[in-house]
């Protein structure tokens, strides 16, 4: 079958096609598998939300949950053994991607328990766990990118563990990940560890950005501040990639890498989360036009992945040399009195709240289907 168009140029123009969901009905129908073979993808993400919306819909699930039941599995325990069968069963469908892009594409990520965001110790013992139990070398761990998480993401590095960070939203925060990973790379370094087998990627979320950020734009309400609307997510995301060519692919500051690669040490590749559209009047392919540029990474929902098969349009590297751009609109946001370390500070924590309380209704709706299952009903 032929790759569509849009999406095949999408990818030559050095952006990996993930796509930002998962269920099993869409491993089971050959959903999955026809998106690797007609639109480009070539990872999957997931995260507690996604894991809730596909639990909690149709039949797909039932006869394990069944099965759990009788042995007598909790909501936790259930939800543990769904998940990371259904991240096996996806690692399997990429796994040939993987083979064929030598480990950098073909990944599927799992997040750690939402509710271990700000505790270390939690986070690292979890990650390990569940890298053993899903037990595919196309894995990739999910660590939110809360102070807590800093530390946690080294430790499992080192411990030659793949990792996908997630939830940042500041560049101040993204140079934080990026002296993790490498931390984290030297340390399994010494310790042994095959550094060309350990990957990564740094998840910066974009539309949400712009999200908060029109809300209080649109609060001041001046000609000035609306005419900013629409403009924070990508500038902040162009900033972010001008970070990643300074430590990554160059820059004043590519040294420490540099000598880890020479060790067979990867890169770090900056992946766009977030990138549907919230806003109807901004173009439904806005957060993948607008960030194309190598070694990068879009995951999609599906919605934002069909719009530009249908209509989106690469342009060229549109992330290489705008930084600049970027720091801009950051100056005329502050001018205009939006407090950027707040926006960034809420950001985190409603990202950190949203998944916990997806989390806590995939528990309430899991330990209800167990007791129905239990009582045979």
């Amino acid at each position: 079958m032929a790759q569509n168009e849009n999406l095949a140029a999408l990818s030559a123009a050095g952006v990996s096609v993930w796509l930002d969901d998962l269920s099993r009905d869409r491993i089971q129908s050959g959903n999955l598998a026809d998106l690797v073979a007609t639109r480009s993808v070539v990872g999957v993400t997931t995260n507690p939300s996604i894991f809730q919306a596909a639990l909690s819909v149709g039949h797909a699930y039932d006869a394990q949950l069944k099965d759990l039941a009788a042995q007598g599995a909790d909501a936790d325990a259930a939800i543990r053994t769904l998940t990371t069968d259904d991240v096996r069963a996806a690692c399997d469908v990429l796994a040939p991607v993987f083979e064929a892009t030598g480990g950098v594409d073909g990944r599927v990520s799992i997040e750690v328990d939402p509710r271990f965001a700000f505790d270390a110790e939690k986070t690292v013992a979890q990650a390990i766990e569940l890298w053993k139990i899903v037990d595919r070398k196309n894995l990739f761990i999910k660590i939110p990118a809360t102070e807590a998480g800093l530390p946690a993401i080294t430790s499992v590095i080192a411990e030659g563990i793949s990792v996908n960070v997630t939830l940042i939203f500041s560049v101040p925060r993204y140079r934080a990940v990026m002296g993790a990973y490498l931390d984290g790379l030297r340390n399994a370094g010494i310790g042994g560890h095959d550094l060309a087998k350990i990957h990564s990627v740094a998840s910066f979320f974009v539309s949400r950005v712009d999200t908060e950020i029109d809300k209080r734009l649109e609060a001041i309400g001046t000609p000035q501040a609306l005419a900013l609307r629409g403009k924070a997510g990508v500038a902040n995301a162009r900033l972010a990639y001008a970070e990643y060519q300074d430590v990554f692919d160059g820059g004043a500051h590519t040294s420490t890498y540099r000598h880890l690669a020479a060790q067979g040490g990867n890169r770090q590749r900056p992946l766009w989360a977030s990138t549907g559209v919230k806003n109807p009047d901004y173009p439904d392919t806005l957060y993948v036009t607008e960030l194309v540029g190598p070694n990068t990474v879009n995951t999609l929902p599906e919605k934002t992945l069909q719009a530009f098969a249908d209509h989106g349009e690469v342009l060229g590297d549109t992330l290489s040399g705008r930084g600049a751009e970027g720091a801009q609109i950051f100056a005329d946001l502050t001018a205009v009195g939006i407090d950027l370390d707040d926006v960034f500070a809420l950001l985190e924590r409603e990202g950190v709240d949203k998944f916990e309380s997806a989390w806590g209704e995939l528990i309430e709706a899991t330990t209800g289907q167990l007791d129905i299952a239990a009582e045979g009903k």
